[in-house]
């Protein structure tokens, strides 16, 4: 494992763009972050070549492969160059005027080598990461079994949970806002307002790159999750980590609550609300479900937000995890950031 991650924070510490050259398929499903997509073959082309290599050998699918190239080549170098110029207006250290081009394939094979040969050609440097993206992955899926200093801050829907992290974040204490790398909340109304979704193998990558800018022994806050963010779910090895952390119950009464879903849901589109209420209809219950749906027409926010606390309130209690050393922090109507900073303070004296 350590030569593996040597090789890639070698391969990292070069100044230059970071380039996947795979298929526009195999970079959604996963792939370094930051990195920019110049795929060598769309994803028919690279289904045909998978045919031609199992069924003629590899001699034929170079062939193939090279056939596909000759009439894409221009275009290919073209974006190269793109990238290459952009990365030099973006440097305004001189040192980074002529870049190194970090070039990744599947498995470090032909493509990303293919590339680092065009380049060469041109007087541009390069360099291509052993093992491709397949010594990305494991790398990620290692930092998982790390153990990590985790405190989980918990606390019912509307206490506030992601502001509490921002603010930590802002004030220089190590988190990970989890609900922001997978893009949903992790309720029927979570994906209101977000992007869409990253694939689960780009969420584990991201989750990855976050903890390896933290120091090891210093405390990570995380907000608790159920083991599923909308369609993305937490490393398992991580996840378990989280459920014996210690944890930061937040208390808050329910006005404060309604007041803190009501800033954040209000803003949603009449339809969106009324969809999502209907996705759990059959927990919320025909009454429950009446009442939300009338209540969002009329903009009562207030009965919208009393309608679903209830059945949330429940969903909490089942899913609640963490309970190695629990600290309650009543923060009814605390509403200031000095005060949340302070009591968050003390609990980290205690």
């Amino acid at each position: 494992m350590n030569s593996r991650k040597e090789e890639l924070e070698k391969f990292r510490q070069f100044n230059g763009p970071l380039i996947d050259v795979r298929s526009p398929g195999e970079y959604y499903k996963g792939h370094m972050p930051n990195s920019i997509n110049i795929p060598l073959f769309d994803n028919e082309e690279r289904s045909i070549l998978g045919i031609v290599y199992k069924n003629n050998g590899r001699e034929k699918a170079v062939i193939k492969g090279l056939e596909f190239l000759a009439i894409k080549i221009e275009n290919i170098i073209n974006k190269l160059f793109e990238v290459i110029n952009d990365y030099k207006l973006k440097s305004y250290n001189s040192q980074f005027n002529d870049p190194t081009l970090k070039i990744y394939c599947a498995r470090g094979g032909m493509r990303s080598q293919s590339i680092c040969w065009l380049l060469e050609k041109y007087n541009y440097r390069s360099v291509t990461l052993n093992n491709g993206y397949k010594s990305y992955r494991k790398w990620t899926l290692d930092s998982f079994n790390q153990e990590w200093e985790i405190v989980v801050m918990g606390g019912k829907t509307g206490t506030g949970k992601t502001r509490i992290l921002k603010l930590l974040r802002d004030n220089n204490y190590q988190i990970i806002d989890l609900e922001g790398l997978a893009s949903h909340r992790g309720s029927t109304f979570g994906g209101l307002g977000m992007t869409a979704q990253p694939s689960n193998e780009q969420f584990e990558n991201m989750l990855a790159e976050e903890l390896k800018g933290f120091i090891k022994n210093k405390k990570i806050f995380i907000e608790a999750e159920s083991a599923n963010i909308g369609k993305c779910k937490i490393p398992h090895e991580f996840f378990s980590q989280m459920k014996t952390a210690d944890r930061i119950e937040i208390k808050k009464s329910e006005s404060n609550r309604i007041d803190e879903l009501i800033k954040t849901y209000s803003i949603f589109e009449e339809k969106d609300l009324i969809e999502a209420v209907l996705r759990i209809k059959k927990r919320l219950g025909p009454q429950r479900t009446t009442i939300a749906i009338e209540s969002i027409k009329n903009k009562d926010w207030q009965s919208v937000c009393k309608s679903v606390l209830e059945y949330y309130d429940k969903c909490y209690e089942y899913e609640k995890t963490g309970n190695n050393n629990i600290k309650t922090l009543d923060m009814t109507d605390v509403l200031d950031d000095q005060t949340t900073l302070r009591l968050i303070n003390e609990y980290m004296k205690s």
